[in-house]
């Protein structure tokens, strides 16, 4: 299949289905000589895997990873690093009465037209179970690029369905199954998941990443811009539909004198630009949102089209999530580190022994993304006294 290959340097072909006997990927590019062991890539495997609350599927994969390759004396080698996950808990069977119909909103329809056979198994190769082997991926990009820069990748999730998350702290994001970076709201996220999951309807999400201490310089200027590269890694998580760098589609309503970062000797003065500019990195924080859609597999009655075009109704049981946008977070953290791991590699290849006698002012940047999100969170969350 074609477009199963992500990247330039760092490049990462993943394989397999969601009810096959396994998900894998061979992660090519990785450079020598950095200590790894299955538990590097465990543990960001076990921040995404189902089954963790009752608010996501409840499919049991424990998603133990298995490095074939690439690893000698507990060091990468340098040759391609093959990575496998087995599937464990599949429940085909759950799909058999809906093989032959198209369910709204997934891809059944389009993979059918376009190589005439598919995997009604899960979603077979469209399902979101293949995002395990990119976390895994991306994990061993996360531990070079930290070892290597210092790169800090963290995620969060910045609205569920109506409710958008005010930040708090990066520290309540591992605190709860919803990856939010405040503790005091997830009651209510709770039980309005509750309700949406009795409901048998499904919801979607808003999820912000943030890379930290990224050098000047990553990215290419014209056709593979640094953030043109994140979008498209980015749009390529399934259910994601939109993406922001930024300010996003807030620079629509703002003025170029809102707009525009202006710079001082201390540091840039604010940051709508996501940390990169002309498609290269400025060596401020690097801010991704993403738009995930609501689960198109839901139990309620949809109308729809079989296999021989004729009109039905349908309804999808199972285990789904009834918000893959809960699970997302690790999956775009993983995606950065993939985006950027490659154009750590173009860089250094190319541009390794540039050396600009401008000061790098980024650094020292006094508007924080943490006060960026704040504020975003405050102009969705009037004071209601306010209002």
């Amino acid at each position: 299949m074609s477009g199963s290959t992500l990247g330039r340097l760092f490049c990462v072909t993943s394989f397999g289905e969601s009810h096959g006997p396994a998900i894998g990927c061979v992660v090519d590019g990785c450079p020598p000589g950095m200590a790894l062991t299955e538990s590097d890539i465990q543990t960001d495997l076990d921040r995404r895997k189902p089954g963790t609350s009752r608010h996501v599927t409840q499919r049991r994969e424990e998603d133990i990873v298995e490095i074939l390759s690439g690893v000698f004396e507990g060091r990468t080698t340098g040759t391609p690093i093959a990575l496998l996950i087995r599937n464990v808990d599949a429940r085909s069977k759950d799909y058999s009465k809906i093989k032959d119909m198209f369910r709204p909103g997934h891809a059944d329809y389009t993979y059918l037209q376009k190589y005439g056979t598919r995997d009604y198994r899960g979603g077979g190769r469209q399902s979101a179970r293949e995002t395990a082997v990119r976390v895994a991926a991306g994990a061993i990009a996360r531990k070079w690029l930290g070892e290597k820069y210092g790169i800090v990748i963290r995620g969060c999730m910045a609205q569920l369905g109506p409710i958008a998350i005010p930040f708090k702290s990066w520290d309540a994001v591992g605190g709860n199954p919803f990856f939010a970076p405040n503790a005091e709201i997830v009651p209510e996220l709770e039980a309005f998941m509750d309700k949406l999951r009795k409901s048998g309807d499904s919801c979607g999400a808003r999820i912000t990443t943030v890379a930290s201490s990224v050098p000047v310089g990553w990215g290419e200027p014209v056709y593979d811009k640094l953030d043109a590269d994140l979008a498209y890694n980015m749009m390529n998580i399934n259910a994601v539909k939109g993406v922001e760098i930024g300010a996003g589609f807030a620079a629509v309503t703002q003025k170029g004198t809102e707009h525009s970062d202006e710079m001082a000797p201390q540091g840039f003065l604010s940051n709508n630009a996501g940390g990169i500019l002309g498609g290269i990195s400025s060596g401020q924080d690097i801010v991704v949102s993403v738009a995930v859609k609501p689960t198109s597999s839901i139990r309620l009655p949809r109308r729809t089209i079989d296999v021989h075009g004729q009109p039905t109704i349908i309804e999808t049981h199972g285990r789904h999530d009834p918000c893959v946008g809960i699970r997302a977070t690790p999956i775009c953290e993983a995606m950065m580190a993939l985006t950027l791991m490659d154009h750590a590699l173009r860089q250094r290849a190319q541009n390794a022994d540039i050396v600009c006698a401008t000061p790098k002012i980024s650094a020292l940047a006094p508007q924080s993304v943490i006060d960026q999100l704040r504020n975003a969170a405050a102009t969705e969350n009037p004071d209601p006294d306010e209002a």
